[in-house]
């Protein structure tokens, strides 16, 4: 890839608010470190860090002080605080690339707009490729062989690399906890049926049925495949019903064409940042690449950073409790954003798709807070019915996005 006359520069971008972000750091540029191909010789690795002091009420010495282990193998590390983003747009601002209005949209808290910022700030420091990884992720695969768990250290960053040269957009595997849903057992409160429809209602294109089921009677816990990991071959991401689905972690961005880097955006109080970028990628080369990362979803497996390999993984039950709850914020996460992510792909059927949705969610709703025992999941439809009276004003807060991203991106190319 032409690494042996030319350093590259590489970004490594983490949106965090856990303390834990350092041995998560830590985990990752040590399995750089390790690597001993000829890539990893003429590469610069720089550090950038979008914090949020208020997700679990951190210091940001939390980020800041990383280990001298860290620091001796990274050229330099950028921590993006409240700070240095009031300094930026008021930068962009009085230079008149933007509007105070405008520069709010790409710049302010919420997983997307953090994300901007590290993508903003990894082009204006010139690195070439940019490559996210979530703190609760790990680089590590976990497999199943004859009933036995097979653990394999994954070469995240250099995968990436190695690809991103021919690639706009790299996305890596995930295995482990990468579901919210907790096991359910279907009885006379709860039918497969009604579950699924439950499931179809709240979920996007992507996420099937069969395949949530799947994850659900594995009782939560994603494996990797062997043959993804030994094979090393890459994959065309196609495009389905115009989305080419990536997500939010183990992705990695070629710098270089910034015409084709587009911002991530989520409606107010949403997720699914990674879902509305799938939908500006139709005219992007996006490869699936051969690196696994493990999702500790339930924070239950910190361990593993410290080289503690269990042979049993938890399974993910529904417990009236912390499951419950994760899969109540998921599910209402998932519906704050389908309305527009509708709007963008099937505008023909939009209404006809939000009366589905709202016929389907009254007939399951009460069954669905009888059986997990909470009645906040009959807030889901109201929630849907907020979004999709507002679902043409964020559609324009959509779109004025990447009008203004546009704008940095200009500016970004003069200086």
């Amino acid at each position: 890839m032409g690494t042996k006359n030319k350093k590259i520069n590489v970004g490594i971008g983490f949106v965090t608010g856990r303390k834990n972000f350092k041995d998560v750091a830590k985990a990752y540029v040590k399995n750089w470190k390790q690597d001993s191909d000829e890539i990893t010789k003429n590469i610069s690795i720089n550090l950038f860090v979008a914090y949020d002091l208020s997700y679990q009420k951190t210091l940001v010495s939390d980020y800041k002080n990383l280990d001298d282990e860290v620091l001796d193998i990274v050229d330099s590390a950028y921590y993006i605080g409240e700070t240095v983003i009031a300094n930026e747009a008021d930068h962009l601002i009085a230079k008149k690339i933007v509007k105070k209005n405008e520069v709010n949209l790409i710049f302010g808290s919420g997983y997307a707009k953090k994300r901007n910022l590290i993508l903003y700030f990894a082009i204006k420091n010139r690195m070439d490729y940019l490559i996210f990884l979530d703190d609760d992720e790990y680089p590590m695969a976990v497999m199943k062989l004859d009933n036995n768990m097979v653990w394999k250290g994954q070469d995240v960053l250099a995968t990436h690399i190695r690809n991103l040269d021919k690639a706009d957009i790299t996305h890596g595997h995930h295995c482990g906890y990468i579901s919210p849903l907790p096991y359910v057992e279907f009885n006379d409160q709860l039918s497969e049926n009604e579950f699924r429809i439950f499931i179809e209602s709240i979920s996007n294109d992507i996420i099937t049925w069969d395949s949530i089921k799947e994850k659900m009677q594995k009782g939560g816990i994603t494996y990797a495949d062997m043959d993804i990991i030994n094979t090393e071959k890459t994959k065309v991401v196609k495009e389905i019903d115009g989305m080419k689905f990536i997500s939010g972690g183990n992705l990695g961005f070629n710098l270089k064409n910034t015409d084709k880097i587009f911002p991530f955006y989520n409606p107010p109080g949403a997720r699914g940042e990674d879902t509305f970028l799938s939908t500006s990628l139709g005219k992007t080369d996006v490869w699936k690449v051969p690196s696994y990362t493990f999702h500790d979803g339930f924070g239950a497996y910190k361990s593993l950073l410290e080289g503690v390999l269990p042979q049993n993984l938890k399974s993910i039950y529904h417990d009236y409790g912390k499951n419950t709850e994760r899969f109540l914020k998921a599910a209402i996460g998932w519906i704050r954003y389908k309305p527009l992510l509708l709007y963008i792909i099937r505008r023909d059927s939009y209404e006809e798709e939000i009366n589905e949705m709202r016929e389907n969610l009254t007939l399951v709703l009460p069954r669905i807070s009888t059986y997990f025992g909470n009645n906040a999941f009959n807030s889901l439809l109201k929630e849907l019915e907020y979004y999709h009276s507002h679902v043409k004003k964020h559609f324009e807060e959509f779109k004025k996005t990447g009008e203004v991203w546009s704008k940095m991106l200009s500016y970004l190319k003069t200086i």
